[in-house]
């Protein structure tokens, strides 16, 4: 038992679920259990929240500054409309471009320190969220991979990943901007060190490519292989969505991806995303 709440670990490298607690009315003192809680296991799972928006965005912001306060992950409309997998739409692209590993915004100057995610609309199967720890991945890598990629680094794109799902968002839609971009891709180093824990992870995902001093078949032929090596038990974990779930996790040490579903049916997200520290989550110079 934490300062007021429950930690329960997940059965995984990292992870835990948390209860006793309501996100939206922490003092000072459970407030600080809870960060250290979050830096030592990464993802942090607060079942039965249901948060208002405005309450989201207070929690996410005692992170630090946010990229963006909240934004639906969801296939219905404002209207209410559901948008259908047949739909050739950027939103659909988009949902499933996050069907593949990734860290958020790596393809930015800064990248995201981490995210809040809550669920209002979940399909009755499908659709769940998946978290894979690079840290534990790191520290699996055998002595030569890790000398191999000490000083590597890779190029990270979100019109590269995009791309490959033969996306080209239209102009004027709401994805011709951000992150659709034909260059500069920020440079970031395979191995990343934790700002605030001083740990060592794999710093990879669907976005990262063209890792300078190799071919392109190469390159990407190895960060296939970390991706392959990594997100694998027991260093990944799933989560099966109830509404009013909210969940918390640290960017700089964990990939995510979300879980296909029947897009005949709802489902509707809410994430709220936490800026990077410019001196720690930039790109390489």
């Amino acid at each position: 038992m934490a300062r007021g709440f429950e930690i329960r670990p997940l059965d995984a490298t990292f992870g835990a679920v948390v209860t006793g607690l309501r996100l939206a009315e922490l003092d000072d003192a459970t407030w600080r259990d809870l960060y250290a809680a979050w830096l030592e296991y990464a993802l942090l799972i607060f079942p039965g929240q249901h948060l208002r928006r405005d309450e989201q965005i207070a929690f996410a912001k005692r992170f630090g500054a946010l990229e963006f306060e909240m934004a639906p992950i969801s296939n219905v409309k404002s209207d209410g409309t559901i948008i259908t997998e047949s739909d050739d739409s950027d939103i659909v692209k988009v949902l499933k471009g996050n069907m593949g590993w990734h860290c958020d915004s790596t393809y930015m100057p800064v990248q995201a320190k981490g995210a809040v995610f809550s669920a209002e609309i979940v399909p009755a199967s499908g659709g769940e969220t998946g978290w894979a720890d690079m840290r534990a991945a790191y520290d699996a890598l055998d002595d030569h991979m890790r000398a191999k990629i000490e000083r590597l680094a890779a190029h990270h794109s979100l019109h590269y990943s995009q791309s490959k799902l033969g996306h080209r968002p239209r102009p004027g839609s709401d994805y011709s901007g951000y992150g659709f971009h034909n260059g500069p891709a920020p440079l970031r180093p395979l191995v990343k060190v934790h700002p605030e824990t001083g740990r060592k992870s794999l710093l990879i995902g669907r976005h990262a490519y063209n890792i300078p001093g190799m071919s392109e078949e190469e390159s990407e032929r190895l960060l296939e292989e970390l991706v392959d090596f990594a997100c694998r038990p027991p260093r990944i974990y799933h989560h099966t969505w109830t509404p009013g779930d909210t969940v918390v996790w640290d960017n700089r040490c964990l990939l995510h991806r979300a879980m296909p579903w029947d897009m005949n049916r709802p489902r509707v997200m809410w994430h709220s995303r936490i800026a990077g520290n410019p001196a720690s989550e930039s790109g390489l110079s």
